[in-house]
């Protein structure tokens, strides 16, 4: 059987840059063992495969993410990636296209400027004490941090970008976190805000361009700020552009993406 794959660069406007997604359309699903394979093979963060869904259900697919070593309940950038892959490959007919997913009903929609906007949950947050393991990987991190209970976060704000970009906290650490990551974020020079994100106890030591945390730096940042539309760099190496606007129980994440390659894969 010959499935094909994409991999298309996500939150960026040029190549080799933003956050590459393999993202791989099915028939219907395949076993778990072999999705998680499938993306271990890939090795890249994420892995989104998606398979068409009844019209009755309300959605167009079925939308699942995997790391190289585990599931996850919610991704930006994968969902971004496939709806690129749906949008300029599968020679969709409209401008939005709906997924179901583990966190509820995503739809992406296309753009005039050609950039994808998606439409995702505004994930609560709330105010602890900074976890002694994430003070010991990282002795920097301030006191007080936030814990995102829906999306197994914990979030840390600096003073400043220049204490993000310099962050190095021990990875091996972190991993002890298992299936939760570390934001680091802080208020932006040239943009709102600004973040990084750490999440190895999931095969992720450092996440290029993470759309799913924008779902609460977008609720927390537009309170600190006062603005319900702000502008977001991820500073990774590769790093990413992101437009996020705050609506209600809702957050719109935009962004362009490229496209890098595609194939297929022969499975047995």
């Amino acid at each position: 059987m010959q499935t094909p794959i994409y991999q298309i660069d996500a939150f960026t406007n040029k190549l080799f840059a933003g956050n590459p997604a393999a993202v791989m359309p099915l028939e219907r699903w395949l076993p778990d063992a072999v999705l998680q394979a499938l993306a271990a093979e890939n090795n890249l963060s994420e892995t989104a495969f998606l398979v068409p869904t009844p019209e009755r259900e309300g959605s167009d697919f079925h939308i699942r993410w995997f790391t190289p070593i585990a599931e996850v309940p919610l991704c930006g950038h994968a969902t971004q990636a496939a709806a690129w892959v749906v949008f300029n490959k599968q020679e969709w007919p409209q401008d939005k296209v709906c997924f179901q997913s583990k966190s509820g009903l995503l739809s992406v929609s296309r753009r005039p400027d050609d950039s994808l906007e998606l439409d995702f949950p505004n994930l609560e947050y709330e105010p602890c004490s900074t976890p002694e393991l994430i003070k010991a990987a990282m002795p920097e991190a301030p006191s007080e941090a936030f814990f995102v209970p829906n999306d197994t976060n914990y979030m840390v704000v600096m003073a400043s970008e220049a204490e993000v970009r310099a962050a190095a906290p021990d990875l091996q650490s972190l991993t002890r976190l298992g299936n939760q990551g570390l934001i680091v974020t802080a208020a932006g020079d040239q943009c709102d805000f600004v973040s990084r994100y750490f999440a190895p106890g999931v095969g992720i030591d450092e996440d290029p361009v993470t759309g799913s945390i924008h779902s609460v730096l977008t609720p927390y940042w537009a309170q600190q700020t006062g603005k319900s539309s702000l502008t977001a760099r991820q500073l990774s190496k590769r790093e990413g552009n992101l437009h996020c606007e705050l609506r209600g129980d809702r957050v719109a994440i935009s962004g362009h993406a490229v496209f890098f390659m595609e194939g297929s894969i022969q499975l047995p």
